[in-house]
C-alpha cells in the first residue's frame, strides 16, 4: 500500500471496530492499563482527539491489519510523548550517597598527600639496614668493614647501661613500698573476712529497708561493719598485743596478788603502745619513699635514660645505613658510582651528627644528680622509721624489764616460803 494514500489501513480497522461496537471496549482497556502504570491521561486524550481519516476500501488480510495497527504512527507518537512519572528517591539513599562521596573524597585526599617517592626511599633504606644487620650477625662481613664508633661513645654506652641496670635492680625491690601489705603475709585472709562482713551488712541493710510493710519478717537492724584496718606487721602486732592485754587484765584471778595479776597485762599494753608508734612511723616512711624516691627514680628511668637509649638506637641505625651504603658503593657499576658515593657521604654526615647528639645526652644522664638525691631520700625515710622504732621499743623494753625483774623477785619469794 502506498505511504501517501489518504485512506490508511488504521482508519479502516478503526471504522470497522466502531461499527462493530468494539472500539470503546478497546479504549477502556487501554486507558485502565495506562492509569495502572502511572501514565497521565494525555495519551488517551491525544489518541481520542485525532480526526478520523477517510474510510478506505476493505482489506482482506488480517495479519497485515494487525501489523499496521501495532505500528501506527499515531499510537507510537502518543506513547513516546507521554512523560514518565517521577521516581521517588529515599532520604536514606541520598544520605548513603553523600556519605560515600565524602569517604571517597577523604581517601582521595589522603592518597594524594602521600609522598610515594619518599616512602619508597625509607622502605629501601630499612631493607638495607636489615640485610646489613643480618649479615653482621652471621659473620658474613669482615670486622674491618664495620664502621668503628668513637671510644668515648662506647665508654659512655657502658656507663649508661650500668646506670640503667642499677635503676632497674633497685626499683624491682623498692616497689614493695607501693603496697601497704608487703610485710604482712596473712592480709589475704583478713581481706576476705572484711569483704564477707561488708557483703553481709549490705544485704541485711537492704532487707531491713525494703521489707517494711510486707508480710515477711524484718531482720534486726544490722550493726555497722568494723572499720577497715591497716594491714601491716606493726599494726597487727599492736592490735594483737592490745587485745591480749585486755583479755589478761579482765580475767586476772581475784585471789592472786594485784601486782602479779596485772604485770603481764601492763607489759602487753606497753608493747602495744610501742608498736602503735612504729606502725604510724611505718606509714610515714612508705609515703616518703613513694614521693621522694620511687616517683623521681622512675621518672629518671623513663625519661632521661630512655631518651639516651633512643639516641643510641638512632646511632646504630645510622651506622648500619653507612655500612650498607659502603657495600652498595663497593658493588656499584661505573654508571652508579657517583650516586653511591654521594649516599656514603650523606650517611657519614648523618652518623657524625647523631653520634654527637647521643654523646651529649648520655653525658647529661650520667651527670644528673637526681639519682643520688633520690637515694638519699630513701635512706632518710628508712632512718626515720628505724629511729622511731628503736626509740619506741627501747622505751617499752626498759619498762617491761622492770616488770620482769619484779615478777621474778616475787616468784622466788613465793618459792622460798
Amino acid at each position: 500500500m502506498p505511504a501517501n494514500d489518504g485512506s490508511s489501513l488504521y482508519a479502516q480497522i478503526r471504522r470497522r471496530l466502531i461499527e462493530g461496537g468494539e472500539w470503546e471496549q478497546i479504549r477502556t482497556i487501554m486507558s485502565t492499563k495506562l492509569n495502572e502504570s502511572g501514565w497521565t491521561d494525555e495519551v488517551h486524550n491525544k489518541s481520542s482527539a485525532s480526526p478520523l481519516p477517510p474510510v478506505p476500501p476493505p482489506v482482506t488480510s488480517e495479519e497485515t491489519a494487525t501489523a499496521e495497527f501495532s505500528s501506527s504512527p499515531s499510537l507510537s507518537q502518543s506513547r513516546n510523548s507521554a512523560p514518565l512519572p517521577p521516581t521517588p528517591t529515599s532520604p536514606i539513599i541520598l544520605q548513603a550517597k553523600q556519605v560515600a562521596m565524602e569517604g571517597w573524597s577523604k581517601i582521595s585526599s589522603s592518597i594524594g598527600s602521600i609522598n610515594f617517592a619518599q616512602a619508597g626511599t625509607k622502605l629501601s633504606k630499612g631493607f638495607s639496614q636489615s640485610v646489613q644487620a643480618t649479615r653482621e650477625r652471621l659473620g658474613q662481613i669482615a670486622p674491618d668493614e664495620i664502621t668503628e664508633l668513637p671510644q668515648e661513645y662506647k665508654d659512655l654506652e657502658n656507663r649508661v647501661d650500668a646506670l640503667r641496670t642499677a635503676h632497674l635492680a633497685l626499683l624491682k625491690i623498692t616497689k614493695v613500698y607501693e603496697s601497704e601489705t608487703y610485710d604482712y603475709p596473712v592480709q589475704i585472709q583478713e581481706s576476705i573476712s572484711e569483704l564477707s562482713s561488708s557483703i553481709g551488712y549490705n544485704i541485711t541493710s537492704f532487707a531491713a529497708t525494703n521489707l517494711k510493710g510486707t508480710a515477711l519478717p524484718i531482720p534486726a537492724a544490722p550493726s555497722a561493719p568494723p572499720p577497715s584496718q591497716h594491714k601491716t606487721l606493726p599494726h597487727a602486732l599492736g592490735r594483737a598485743s592490745r587485745a591480749a592485754s585486755i583479755a589478761v587484765a579482765a580475767n586476772a584471778s581475784a585471789s592472786a596478788p594485784q601486782e602479779s595479776g596485772d604485770r603481764l597485762g601492763r607489759a602487753l599494753a606497753l608493747y602495744s603502745e610501742g608498736w602503735e608508734k612504729i606502725a604510724n612511723a611505718r606509714l610515714d616512711q612508705d609515703a616518703a619513699i613513694q614521693d621522694n624516691f620511687l616517683h623521681p627514680w622512675q621518672t629518671t628511668l623513663n625519661s632521661s635514660i630512655t631518651v639516651a637509649m633512643k639516641a643510641r638506637q638512632a646511632v646504630r641505625v645510622s651506622r648500619l645505613e653507612l655500612d650498607a651504603a659502603k657495600q652498595a658503593l663497593k658493588n656499584a657499576g661505573p654508571a652508579k658510582q657517583e650516586q653511591a658515593r654521594l649516599e656514603v657521604e650523606n650517611a657519614e654526615d648523618d652518623l657524625v651528627q647523631k653520634t654527637e647528639v647521643a654523646i651529649t645526652l648520655m653525658k647529661t644522664v650520667l651527670e644528673n644528680p637526681e639519682p643520688i638525691k633520690n637515694l638519699n631520700e630513701l635512706i632518710k625515710a628508712q632512718l626515720m622509721f628505724f629511729s622511731t622504732a628503736a626509740e619506741a621499743l627501747s622505751t617499752a623494753q626498759g619498762e617491761i624489764e622492770e616488770l620482769s625483774v619484779a615478777a621474778e623477785g616475787d616468784y622466788r619469794k613465793s618459792r622460798d616460803h
